[in-house]
């Protein structure tokens, strides 16, 4: 067993420091853009006259970052090289996530909106395995290309988690000679709709509610006639761009089907172990932040004329978090590690899901949560000042605590170990009769 991480990962991560701190670094401090990271980071990113929306400025410093980034190389890193990414892996992604948000709050990593300059395109995904070859050139080029960005319409009001129960319909029809669908529903939680070009909307189509067949996946353009947000939904974590939306009598073409009639559960899940991973790693390396912070300040503060770090009711919850964070880091790794160790075989992502989705679940839930952790005891450290916006941990709390809901609530990834552990799913299925 070797556990050492490749020397070829370790130099990319030179590199990546380098290029920060050569082009990211000036750019966040110029005209003023700090405001977007310090104690007036959430006002100077919300327009709240307008919804709560991002304001224009703060978007548009994330794509000069991103477009810095990729005409370095670096923003497609994870996308296949016929698309000009580096077919960058699992493993790689993990461990460039934890080191990133290990240097706390800045332009380089601002997982807030899924900002990176080492970016995650689930949806080059979705195209690659599922879309045919004009989608792929129109989404996955003209993505990079910014040209087409689509949003993701699975939740609605009623119907999160137990997703196969949607109340959104598509029933076939043709109009003005052309078949295509029309779509009658509501959706919720769909992120990014404000800038979209697209929504992949997921509606059934076929059979009765809770079969995991009969939906389907329909690209509807954005605007269109019959769609509607309704409103942008405040959050805890703004600004907010997570709109509830309707349907009403939306008609689509036939080519706008992504992947088979009926099939699309399965691209809904086809990047959720990717993504899973990532995110994990991202909220390692916060929490790793949040612990090293509340150190550090341990040791300068000396109350009473001692070291606030001599109290052993300082030390012991950090001693139990850091120690939390070493196990997760391996687990992490090992199981990114064996991500790429199955993907590079036949079916390999079917065989994650039998193999390593319990694996992934574990990661994620128990990331999110040790993050929550890791920041609120950041706070108790740091006292009062802690307690501000003029330290970050009111942030990292406030935008990891979501993951404790998205990409699959914990009490859901929970069950899927549960599932896994007592062989009902996967590997043991069977085992005990």
């Amino acid at each position: 067993m070797n556990f050492d991480l490749p020397q070829e990962l370790i130099d990319y991560l030179a590199e990546l420091d380098a290029f920060i701190d050569a082009e990211i670094k000036p750019l966040e401090q110029a005209d003023d853009n700090i405001r977007f990271f310090d104690h007036r980071r959430e006002w100077a990113r919300t327009d709240f006259e307008n919804d709560g929306l991002p304001r224009h400025e703060w978007e548009a410093l994330l794509i000069e970052a991103t477009r810095r980034a990729d005409a370095a190389g670096h923003w497609r890193f994870s996308a296949p090289k016929k698309y000009g990414g580096k077919d960058g892996k699992n493993l790689w992604m993990a461990v460039i996530r934890d080191h990133f948000t290990q240097k706390g709050l800045g332009l380089h990593n601002d997982l807030q909106n899924e900002h990176s300059i080492v970016g995650n395109f689930p949806f080059v995904n979705m195209f690659e395995h599922f879309g045919t070859p004009e989608q792929q050139e129109e989404f996955i080029l003209g993505g990079f290309a910014r040209t087409r960005r689509v949003s993701f319409g699975l939740t609605e009001a009623r119907h999160g988690s137990d997703a196969t129960h949607m109340e959104t319909r598509a029933v076939r029809e043709t109009r003005d000679g052309v078949p295509g669908w029309r779509i009658d529903g509501e959706k919720m939680w769909i992120t990014g709709m404000h800038v979209a070009s697209h929504c992949a909307v997921f509606a059934r189509t076929a059979g009765e509610p809770g079969d995991a067949r009969g939906i389907t996946c329909l690209l509807v353009p954005n605007p269109t006639e019959g769609l509607v947000i309704e409103e942008y939904m405040w959050t805890f974590n703004m600004p907010t761009d997570h709109p509830r939306l309707s349907l009403t009598n939306v008609w689509v073409p036939e080519s706008a089907m992504l992947g088979p009639e009926g099939g699309g559960l399965a691209i809904a899940q086809s990047f959720v172990h990717q993504n899973r991973i990532r995110q994990a790693a991202s909220s390692l390396g916060a929490a790793t932040f949040c612990i090293e912070e509340s150190v550090r300040y341990a040791r300068e503060r000396k109350p009473f004329g001692e070291e606030l770090a001599r109290n052993q009711a300082i030390q012991f919850p950090l001693v139990e978090l850091a120690t939390q964070c070493e196990m997760l880091r391996l687990l992490i790794r090992k199981t990114a590690w064996e991500m790429d160790r199955l993907e590079a075989e036949e079916g390999g992502h079917k065989r994650i899901e039998r193999e390593l989705s319990d694996k992934v679940s574990m990661c994620n839930y128990w990331a999110n949560r040790l993050v929550c952790e890791a920041a609120d005891r950041a706070m108790q450290v740091h006292g009062g000042i802690g307690y501000s916006r003029h330290k970050p941990f009111e942030h990292i709390y406030r935008h990891h605590r979501r993951y404790r809901i998205t990409e699959g609530a914990e009490e859901i990834q929970m069950r899927k170990v549960g599932a896994y552990l007592f062989g009902y799913l996967g590997p043991r299925k069977g085992m005990f009769g």
